[in-house]
């Protein structure tokens, strides 16, 4: 099994109950916003096997992992993930508009208002892909046309006389 399937399986198959599901999502969630301040914090592209990385964040295996799923697709580069094991080099040089915008796709709100990101986007552009993001999942329901207006296709007639027979 690769390190992703048993982060998989860890995080999401293994029956607990909601207590426990709580408690290590919030431990992981903790450790995630400790993992982000420090990468937030710098310009340096960070880089290295999945085993020192999980050691210069001072995380377990799994964890690392489990990080590497969640900022995948905010790279600018996406790392092997599915097939990587302990020695597999990996990269974090990560899109920083894309991660925002993951982020507040994910509604980690924990992570997107960290205050490190006044130093790398604007506040108005943090607002614009907030609301990109936001209004990219908002159904828009086209105005229904009445049986008398007139027909949308642009012929004159009334609509139930022309494209709503």
């Amino acid at each position: 099994m690769t390190l992703l399937e048993n982060w998989r399986k860890y995080a999401y198959e293994t029956e607990r109950t909601k207590q426990e599901y709580d408690r290590i999502w919030a431990a992981y969630f903790n450790l995630e916003k400790g993992f982000y301040e420090k990468i937030l914090s710098t310009d340096e592209v960070i880089s290295g096997s999945v085993k020192e990385l999980a050691e210069k964040f001072g995380f377990n295996i799994m964890t690392m992992t489990g990080v590497l799923d969640g900022i995948n697709d905010s790279l600018k580069t996406p790392n092997p993930i599915e097939t990587m094991d302990e020695d597999t080099v990996v990269s974090l040089d990560y899109d920083k508009e894309k991660l925002y915008y993951n982020m507040v796709e994910a509604r980690a709100n924990w992570l997107y208002e960290l205050p490190m990101w006044d130093n790398l986007l604007t506040e108005e552009r943090r607002k614009e892909l907030y609301k990109e993001q936001k209004s990219s999942t908002t159904i828009v329901k086209p105005k229904k046309v009445g049986r008398n207006d007139p027909c949308p296709c642009g012929s004159g007639k009334k609509y139930k006389y022309c494209c709503g027979k």
